[in-house]
């Protein structure tokens, strides 16, 4: 280990010795122990950080059920992750310093990296922690039991090893996951996505049986389309009950009005997904053939010039908070905590109601569930932040707040650009001679202002 060190303080910020394929391979090798060895470091002081958070918030009285809120999100913050992989990586920290000791030095020393110590931490969760201490001392990573295996054999003998010893804690495991079955949705590339449902073995099994045997039948009727496009095609429409899966659903697309009326190139937004081409969006709006899936409104927003900041939209036949909240949810796209891209499911207060904070757009964010509550843990502080534009002069940049943790750190929150923000950017660079009175009437100013400030807005339902 003490070479590989000496190898990884060497080489860091070197050139790579050309031609010399050895070296190469010496140092890949040097740099993933150390790597390993970091994640060990990061796992012992997870543990110290939450062992203060507790000693902290007990010394508060907060209650013992609700000690260690917030410490998955400083970790998460910390390492620029997700809410949610913070608090799996204290979770993993946590097995591993206080029953796992050898799990721990397979990692320190290299034989194991993080992914496949959360492997052996996975398979042994249903365990005591004496069962699991034993089951660590049985594989023994550290002396090069898993030298060579692959995640597979790594996760087969953690199986094994503990039901050996406990086995009604493992069958246990097995009938409670069934109560854990769900469906989720994450986007794919080329405007695809995953629909993933987490089922039952048996459920699983007949429903992947069912739709082969479909897509068999139909092919050997004739039918031109591939028995994936077969299979997936059916998926849709059995659980829908209509033909292409349309049902009703509203849709957000936000796109400019050039990328929608005249032809412009500028991506678009779909909320739940992400940037689409501005081509696909169009024909999304316009629908197929003379059934179109869609009925379309038109809804616009307005922006700040330059910026891109949203300053507002039409409220059709909507109630204030319904129309506030549509606004804040077009704004942020994603939960707005850093690192964060989980749907929105809260709409939060920066500044607390309690402390004073008003419910509008500026004291507005939309949350995940989970980084609302984190956020109503003790000593945790959020403010509204103004940016600068980044040539110094005032300006409405786009929505921002500051997030603050126990610890001190701040983290900035600024809400996604829009569709269009930065081809505004760069006119409104083009027309600085315009703003200062050369070229243009202030009428013919004020009308060009008044049309950069208005995007269309789609909505599909």
């Amino acid at each position: 280990m003490e070479g590989s060190r000496k190898l990884f303080e060497e080489s860091v910020g070197a050139v790579p010795v050309a031609g010399d394929a050895a070296a190469i391979i010496d140092e890949l090798r040097a740099l993933e122990d150390r790597k390993s060895a970091i994640s060990a470091r990061q796992a012992r002081l997870a543990v110290a950080l939450d062992l203060v958070r507790r000693r902290e918030q007990a010394a508060l009285g907060v209650p013992a059920d609700q000690l260690g809120a917030g410490v998955g999100a400083e970790i998460a913050l910390a390492r620029r992750e997700s809410p949610a992989k913070g608090s799996r990586l204290l979770g993993l920290a946590r097995a591993l310093v206080t029953e796992m000791p050898h799990t721990l030095a397979a990692l320190e020393t290299g034989r194991l990296n993080e992914w496949r110590a959360t492997l052996l931490v996975r398979e042994t969760a249903c365990l005591d922690a004496a069962d699991r201490a034993a089951v660590d001392g049985e594989l023994a990573a550290d002396t090069g039991t898993f030298d060579g295996a692959g995640d597979r054999s790594i996760i087969s003998a953690a199986k094994a090893a503990a039901y050996r010893h406990d086995p009604r804690s493992v069958t246990q495991r097995a009938a409670r996951a069934e109560t854990e079955r769900s469906v989720s949705l994450r986007p794919a590339p080329d405007t695809m996505c995953y629909l993933t449902a987490l089922l039952p073995v048996a459920a699983g099994v007949a429903a992947y049986a069912a739709l082969t045997r479909h897509a068999d039948a139909a092919r050997a009727t004739g039918d031109t389309r591939t028995r994936g496009q077969l299979m997936a095609d059916a998926l849709v429409e059995r659980v829908t009950g209509t033909p292409g899966g349309i049902t009703g659903i509203e849709v957000q697309l936000v796109m400019t009005d050039r990328a929608l009326l005249a032809g412009d190139s500028e991506p678009a937004r779909l909320a739940g997904y992400g940037i689409v081409p501005a081509g696909w969006a169009r024909k999304l709006v316009a629908g197929k053939g003379d059934n179109a899936e869609f009925t379309t409104w038109v809804r616009r927003l307005y922006t700040a010039p330059g910026t891109g900041e949203l300053t507002g939209m039409d409220s059709r036949a909507r109630l204030f908070p319904t129309g506030l909240r549509r606004f804040i949810e077009t704004r942020d796209d994603t939960c707005r905590t850093p690192y964060c891209d989980a749907p929105i499911r809260h709409l939060d207060h920066v500044v607390p109601w309690y402390r004073g904070g008003e419910t509008t757009s500026a004291n507005g964010a939309g949350l995940c569930e989970a980084c609302n509550h984190t956020k109503e843990a003790p000593c945790w502080t959020a403010r509204s932040a103004d940016r600068a534009r980044t040539d110094g002069r005032p300006s409405e940049g786009r929505h921002a707040f500051e997030l603050t943790t126990p610890t001190g750190h701040t983290y900035s929150s600024i809400a996604p650009p829009l569709p269009g923000t930065a081809a505004r950017a760069r006119t409104a660079a083009a027309e600085v001679p315009m703003r200062s009175g050369r070229g243009e009437s202030p009428g013919r100013r004020k009308e060009l202002k008044r049309y950069r400030g208005a995007d269309a807005v789609p909505r599909a339902g």
